[in-house]
């Protein structure tokens, strides 16, 4: 056979060649395309993730953290430079934030809204006594229901709010007029006083977390704590629980009455925290609070540790 029959084969040949070797290299490019920029975008990913996985979880029971969420649902915040009128808390206002929690419906013998009968002794005592008892509390109502941040004022206008729903015709007090002035030395008395009392109770608060945390590590008692989760319970407590356990309103078992704990103690931890969280009766869930679970666990321990 001559060269010249030979050549067209050859090419032939060559021209299979190069449709296999097309297609391959079409393959391995669009593999390579994809691979190059995938790596690239996980390589962003962990990086800019890296610093929420390592660090979120150790920030959960930061002090910072933990106050964020155990704050109350609702807040009052008085500009203390002025002296303004129009930055206080109307008597209506006041009642809705504070006051409404007992004597919406009468609960723990607190005279119920607009009730002329249940409000007609409390009335007749006179607008001084009346004020005397909302500043500096009476029974099982705290001073000033429970909220400290609340200025005298606002106070004694919730009061004649009340007052004037069951039945009484008080004058809207006004800045530097009514009983204020006149009770003014007893509730600074009073506010004195509940320093002293509060630092002495801290005090002693801060040795009894110690002892407790001491004998609950040594044995096996379910209602044992650390002393992190018991300063924890301690600032939940302060700042959410505070307004019913102290004195043991609306049937709540007082801080420290061992004889009003211990019924709750004998349904067990799950059962206390189960009802802390979903609430019962006149307590609301989460104690109106935005704790989360291990918190309101460790206010739980906390105020056992403290009743018995």
């Amino acid at each position: 056979m001559s060269t010249t029959e030979q050549q067209p084969n050859q090419n032939n040949d060559v021209s299979q060649q190069g449709q296999v070797q097309h297609p391959l290299r079409i393959f391995l490019t669009a593999i390579f395309a994809f691979l190059i920029p995938l790596g690239a975008l996980i390589l962003i990913l962990e990086y800019a993730t890296n610093d929420l996985r390592t660090g979120g979880a150790a920030r959960q029971l930061t002090h910072e953290a933990v106050a964020e969420r155990i704050q109350p649902v609702a807040r009052v915040l008085i500009d203390a430079s002025s002296d303004d009128d129009a930055e206080l808390k109307t008597g209506e206002e006041v009642y809705n934030m504070t006051c409404a929690t007992c004597h919406k419906d009468g609960v723990a013998g607190a005279p119920k809204f607009a009730d002329e009968a249940a409000w007609a002794p409390y009335i007749e005592t006179g607008y001084d006594e009346l004020l005397h008892v909302a500043l500096n509390g009476k029974g099982a109502m705290p001073a000033k229901g429970g909220n400290t941040s609340l200025d005298d004022l606002e106070v004694e206008r919730a009061m004649v709010y009340m007052a004037n729903a069951a039945g009484a015709d008080f004058d809207e007090p006004e800045s530097g007029e009514g009983g204020a002035d006149e009770s003014e030395g007893d509730s600074a008395e009073a506010a004195d006083a509940a320093a002293d009392t509060d630092a002495d109770s801290a005090d002693e608060s801060a040795d009894s977390a110690d002892n407790a945390a001491d004998e609950g590590a040594a044995g096996d008692d379910e209602f044992a704590a650390t002393a992190e989760q018991l300063e924890i319970g301690k600032q939940l407590y302060s700042t959410s629980c505070l307004a019913c356990h102290a004195t043991g309103i609306a049937g709540a078992p007082a801080l420290g009455n061992a004889e009003a704990w211990q019924p709750y103690i004998e349904t067990g931890l799950d059962t206390m925290l189960e009802v802390a969280i979903n609430g019962k009766g006149a307590m609301p869930p989460r104690g109106a609070s935005q704790a989360t679970d291990e918190e309101l666990k460790a206010a739980i321990l906390y105020m056992v540790s403290e009743s018995r």
